[in-house]
């Protein structure tokens, strides 16, 4: 019997240590993947989940889009069926504020500075501009038909909102809050959402369809119509400026451009429905929420292969990262 459980001792002892070193070694896995926190958006599940912990957070129904204060303080999501706008602060997953705006909001970012958020009010032909520090709207601008989603200048002057209904790329005077001017954006089948290059003279517009516009904002010109996966999603230029990543969420491919040349240099398979695509601030990683297979995978951008995946509550939609508006 002594010996039987010297064995079985051996035994747990080396069970416990393995199982002490694959904990660890996911940990480790999970911090070089996420140098800093991502928070995904999980509309069926009614949540947020912050990565790289399990934590999920109890939200509104439908949480769709949602954006991160530049100091990582708060993050707000969109809830469209209710006309609401929740924020989370980041450090706990507390809801600090539940914040009436218009008609189906979608998408939502948060200006440079950290003062105000723009939510894009989709049926009601308006934006709503949210105090975040009160967490109160001080104002609506009116647009034309569908504003989908919005993205600020670097300095915060200027920001320009997708007009699904078919306009084009409305901008907006952030000083007098009012449209200064549309931009009819011909080749593209709803503008829905969109990112801007790194010296902020390009706009880079993904359509519901399966096309990204290359826009050049100061002649109104559209440069080029590059074809990519079916069906609407994200687009995101990388902080480095070199390549964006759209998703598709009618197909199961993440595009990547290179914007030096504006050509597609990969189609990666991630899973049905990729529709929420962000890099890290250093640019190492990519993040795509596949909305039909309930997954967020991590793509290696040194060699544009999967890293990881992650299972999640059902339909993560978008994901916001600090330092990558």
């Amino acid at each position: 019997m002594q010996l039987n459980a010297g064995k079985n001792g051996r035994v747990l002892r080396q069970w416990f240590v393995f199982s002490v070193i694959a904990v660890l070694s996911q940990a480790a896995l999970a911090a070089g993947l996420f140098p800093e926190p991502i928070y995904v958006s999980l509309k069926l599940a009614n949540q947020v989940q912050k990565f790289p912990s399990d934590a999920a957070w109890a939200g509104g129904p439908n949480m769709l889009y949602n954006a991160i204060t530049p100091n990582g303080n708060v993050l707000l999501a969109t809830s469209p069926s209710t006309a609401t706008v929740y924020a989370f602060d980041t450090r706990d997953g507390k809801q600090l504020a539940v914040i009436k705006v218009g008609a189906a909001p979608k998408g939502i970012k948060i200006s440079p500075n950290g003062k105000e958020a723009y939510v894009s009010n989709e049926d009601g032909n308006s934006i709503s501009v949210i105090d975040v520090n009160s967490y109160q709207v001080v104002a609506t601008i009116k647009t034309a038909a569908m504003p989908h989603n919005v993205r600020f200048s670097a300095n915060g002057a200027l920001a320009y909102v997708t007009l699904q209904g078919g306009a084009g790329l409305g901008v907006i005077d952030t000083a007098s809050r009012k449209v200064s001017r549309v931009i009819p954006i011909p080749g593209l089948e709803g503008p829905h959402n969109l990112d801007l290059s790194s010296d902020g003279n390009t706009a880079f517009v993904r359509d519901v369809s399966n096309h990204v516009a290359v826009l050049n904002l100061s002649s109104g010109r559209v440069e080029k119509i590059i074809e990519v996966g079916v069906g609407h999603a994200g687009i995101d230029v990388f902080p480095n400026g070199k390549y964006a990543a759209t998703g598709a969420i009618a197909d199961d491919i993440v595009t990547i451009l290179d914007l030096s040349n504006l050509s597609v240099i990969r189609k990666i398979k991630v899973g049905n429905g990729p529709h929420g695509v962000r890099a890290s601030k250093d640019n190492r990683w990519l993040y795509v929420t596949v909305t039909a297979d309930d997954k967020v995978v991590v793509i290696d951008t040194q060699s544009w292969q999967i890293k990881q995946e992650y299972s999640v509550g059902s339909f993560p939609f978008w994901v916001a990262v600090v330092d990558n508006p």
